[in-house]
């Protein structure tokens, strides 16, 4: 089974116009005039059934103009009658025949509402209820399917529609329109989404103590949900139910009471009417898939109380605990909201990683089948195919034959030859052979399908210069004492080539002991290490010039209005800007050939941000409150308990955190590529606070760990913000679910801690030797004990590696200075050169290989390059999706073939030659490329310390 940590990622990994749900019928796509007759008397069939639909949707203004009022009421009637034919692909409506057909007089007091025989429910206006009838409001209706069709999914050449996304992916995967008449604030989805985020976060906190590891990663609870909400509904639900009225997700009291208080409605009827309320449907699945994602992922901080607890022995209770990881795990929702102007809101803000999850979403709930390049299977079909033949071929790769998935073919005609095994490699090598069969080693540094091509070039370009032109020169030159060492590794060295023995530079306390470091040895790197390290020092100075150059007008500009906002909420979401006929539309037209640039990410909006505005925001001030409690509790838990960390240290690492949050942000929502802070807050502590690695592991945590789960929350925010779940729904399912997750995890490590035999050493039951916790623990050591100052101060041997940071600041100011003086054309091909990306990416590189970068580039190339230009119906429809089945079908198999076949033990003892040829050679193995003799050291003398 493969090493690598294949689910240790969170699911990896972004105009103008009328606003309210769906738009109401005057925001729909302009379409051919040729449709607008028939569809217009297939509307008028539908209205037919129920004239007071209509009082929801006819309107005519005393100017003559079809407006919208986001109001109770919905739309406001005139008193001038005036035939306008407003066109929306097929629902083409004529309004004056519409009103004297069914003979509607204005405010004739007739009940606004939509039953189920009016109009659709995801035609509703701003603030029409759920329909009345007994069908699931989650159902997608046959005028939905075709308004998706003529607007969405067939990507014709004429540009994107009037009001939608400007941007292909997002409008592959997210309809531009709004069903508020479904269910999301039930019982049902908060007990889901609790149970879920107990689950998962105890069982990936469990295995994340274990080697071999496994990690239950969101996509599973995504998958496994869906079916769980159809059975709740099936089993709870009776046709003769009342329904109940939802608006923005809650329900609605009526005249009538919904559970009853006839004598036969006993307790357990009215129990099973409260946890039957609404009907499951994409929203609901959208907010417990919001929730696991916020709690899977084990909590940073429980590695440092294992660290704490089992390496320092360190036990400073279950308080302590608590306080530690609430506080961690929860800062980061303040960076999130109040950067959501800048990070959230913005139509270029794309966050491609969560457009693999609306694709999911639309798969397993709406069941459109447009044809698209002669493919007419529907995307909920291709997905199901797609992910049953990934769990089942992964059982090749994963299991049967791992050959295929450390396909390092060219090693095998000479396993014993060092610089093949350096060159072509896959385990310690460069991987200039790109081929594997593993969609796990291929999307290890995320999926390759959402990342934008012109990302990907900038990622491929890092490779191929530092990687495979400077590394390989400076191995075989021995620059540094590297050709003593594999070319790649993950591990650091002693001057004898052995794996560095922490233990032996330190005190019974733990405290750095300098006689016997310089007696033992000093750190020496890999080279890959060692550019690992120099890109990211050039990554974090790159990302601070090439933000400020490219979109620091747009990030004060927004700034300028978000403190606005935090004055007066009054001016957050309000309407745009109509043009003379009473629509609002967005400014570009279905004329544009090409999306927007890369240097106005922030100034324009779309569809999905003006659908948003009828629901009421989260307050600035809920952010702020929650950061400033939260930084509360983490001064006290600096001050209060012996972590060696002073308050303004706390400070120092929030601070850091927030200064770099919103370039970091804008990368990722751009690229699907963060920029880690983790290195730089390792040496900052380092230097700061010297021979303090407890402060050096807390700082990180609250520097790093800060700044990741802000991402993540802005993350999901964005997906959020497309699937249209209200502001404070989702605040609210956020912090719950963290919480819950938080709490859980403290309880469980306690669990192990105090119950499983030998926990955290060499001969722990099954496995449990803590080996993510033991390797952060060396990291504390080396910065916190031995100290930056003695790998890069001055005389130190990587000394040189700080000019990275000079050379990551000018390079941006460089490339931007020239793209101002450029042509148009030269000047759209420089702001694609994305440095940060460039230099970031690549500190996947250890323990990522070449091979992981070559092979995912080259499938970027051909589905987001090659398939999307030559079959662009195809690419909008079924990308996203093959995304999502590829990468749920792999963390399903990797669950199956664990528990299922390897937990049981099923497999010890089978041995072939698949099982076995990729092992043999000196790529396995790690060799070096100047082997030492027994008894001999490389590096500087005793006198150069």
């Amino acid at each position: 089974m493969s090493r690598a940590p294949l689910l240790l990622r969170s699911s990896p990994a972004f105009g103008t116009g009328s606003y309210g749900a769906y738009g109401g019928l005057f925001a729909l796509p302009n379409t051919d005039d040729e449709d607008e007759e028939d569809t217009s008397h297939a509307i008028l069939d539908v209205i037919g059934k129920g004239k007071s639909a209509l009082r929801r949707v006819s309107t005519v203004q005393e100017g003559g103009h079809v407006m919208q009022e986001d109001s109770p009421t919905g739309i406001q009637t005139g008193t001038r009658r005036r035939r306008k034919s407003i066109s929306g692909g097929r629902h083409s409506l004529e309004y004056e025949s519409l009103q004297s057909s069914l003979d509607i007089e204005p405010d004739s007091g007739l009940e606004t509402r939509f039953t189920g025989s009016a109009l659709p429910g995801f035609l509703a206006g701003p603030s029409a209820p759920a329909p009345m009838s007994g069908t699931p409001s989650s159902s997608t209706s046959e005028e939905e399917e075709d308004f998706y069709e003529n607007g969405n999914t067939k990507g014709k050449d004429d540009g994107p529609p009037a009001d939608d996304s400007p941007y292909a992916q997002v409008r592959a995967s997210v309809p531009p329109y709004d069903n508020t008449t479904l269910s999301i604030n039930t019982p049902r989805m908060w007990i889901l989404s609790t149970i879920f985020s107990i689950f998962g976060s105890a069982t990936n906190l469990f295995f994340s103590l274990r080697y071999p590891s496994v990690s239950i990663t969101p996509v599973i609870a995504l998958l496994i949900v869906h079916p769980v909400g159809l059975l709740w509904d099936k089993t709870l639900k009776c046709s003769d139910d009342l329904e109940l009225v939802f608006v923005n997700g809650c329900a609605q009291r009526s005249g009538e009471e919904p559970f009853g208080r006839a004598a036969d409605n006993t307790r357990a009827r009215r129990l099973r009417l409260w946890l039957a309320q609404g009907h499951w449907n994409e929203k609901e699945h959208a907010c417990v898939f919001i929730s696991s994602n916020v709690s899977f992922g084990f909590a940073f901080a429980t590695d440092v109380i294992v660290e704490q607890v089992k390496f320092y022995h360190q036990d400073l209770g279950i308080t302590y605990q608590i306080l530690l990881t609430l506080s961690t795990q929860i800062l980061g929702y303040a960076l999130a909201g109040v950067t959501r102007r800048f990070l959230v809101r913005p139509s270029g803000m794309v966050w491609p990683g969560t457009l693999v999850s609306t694709a999911m979403f639309s798969s397993l709930h709406k069941q459109e089948n447009n044809p698209a390049d002669g493919w007419r299977i529907s995307r909920f079909k291709f997905f199901l195919y797609v992910f049953m033949g990934s769990v089942l071929f992964y059982f090749l790769p994963g299991l049967l034959f791992p050959a295929l998935s450390w396909f390092n073919v060219v090693t095998w005609f000479a396993p014993k030859n060092v610089v093949v095994a350096n060159l072509f490699g896959v385990a310690s090598g460069l991987g200039l052979f790109p081929l594997t069969f593993d969609w796990s080693q291929v999307a290890y540094i995320g999926s390759p399908l959402v990342v934008p091509f012109w990302a990907a070039m900038n990622i491929v370009g890092g490779l191929v210069i530092v990687m495979w032109l400077f590394a390989p020169v400076m191995y075989y030159t021995n620059v540094m004492y590297s050709s003593f060492m594999p070319i790649l590794s993950a591990a650091v060295f002693d001057n004898k080539a052995q794996p560095y023995d922490v233990s032996k530079i330190l005190t019974k306390d733990f405290l750095f002991d300098e006689t016997a470091y310089k007696e033992y040895s000093r750190v020496f790197l890999p080279i890959t290490y060692v550019l690992s390290y120099a890109l990211q020092f050039a990554a974090l100075s790159a990302l601070i010039t090439h933000t400020a150059c490219w979109h620091g007008k747009d990030i004060w500009m927004q700034w300028k209005q978000s403190l606005s906002e935090i004055r007066s909420e009054k001016g957050a979401y309000q309407a745009v800007p109509s043009n003379s006929d009473g629509l609002s539309r967005r400014s570009t037209s279905r004329t544009d050939q090409s999306e927007p640039g890369l240097d106005n990410l922030m100034g324009g909006e779309d569809v999905h941000n003006r659908l948003m505005r009828r629901y009421e925001d989260v307050s600035m001030l809920w952010y702020l409150l929650t950061g400033a409690s939260m930084l509360a509790i983490g001064i006290f838990v600096v001050e209060y308990f012996p972590v060696h960390l002073p308050w303004y240290g706390l400070l120092m690492a929030i601070g850091i955190c927030t200064v770099l949050f919103i370039p970091i942000g804008i990368v990722m929502a751009i690229t699907n590529q963060q920029n880690s802070i983790y290195l730089i807050c390792q040496l900052i502590c380092g230097v700061v606070f010297p021979g303090r690695p407890v402060a050096n592991m807390v700082f990180v945590t609250y520097g790093y760990i800060t700044s990741t789960q802000g991402l993540k929350f802005s993350s999901d925010l964005k997906l959020g913000h497309y699937m249209k779940i209200p502001p404070k729904i989702l605040f609210n399912i956020q912090l719950s679910a963290t919480i819950v997750s938080s709490l859980t995890q403290i309880g469980v490590l306690n669990w192990m801690l105090g119950n499983i035999p030998g926990i955290c050493t060499p001969n722990a039951m099954s496995g449990f030797t803590c080996p993510i916790a033991r390797v952060h623990f060396n990291g504390s050591i080396l910065w916190g004990v031995v100290g930056p100052k003695r790998f890069f101060g001055p005389g130190a041997l990587y000394r040189p590696l700080v000019w990275a940071f000079l050379i990551g600041a000018l390079a941006p100011i460089i490339i931007y200075l020239i793209a101002k003086r450029s042509s148009k054309s030269q000047r759209a091909f420089l702001q694609k050169v994305n440095l940060p990306v460039l230099f970031g990416s690549l500190s996947w590189i250890p323990p990522a290989t070449g091979l992981n970068f070559s092979v995912w580039a080259l499938v970027c190339w051909l589905f987001n390059y090659r398939i999307r230009r030559s079959k662009k119906e195809w690419w909008t429809k079924y990308t996203m999706t093959l995304s999502a089945a590829l990468d749920s079908g792999l963390a399903f198999g990797v669950v199956v073939i664990f528990f299922g076949v390897i937990w049981p033990g099923w497999m010890e003892g089978f041995k072939w030659w698949g099982t076995e040829v990729y092992k043999q050679g000196c790529d396995w193995q790690a060799c070096a490329y100047r082997p030492l003799k027994p008894g001999e050291h490389f590096g500087p003398g005793p006198g150069h310390w």
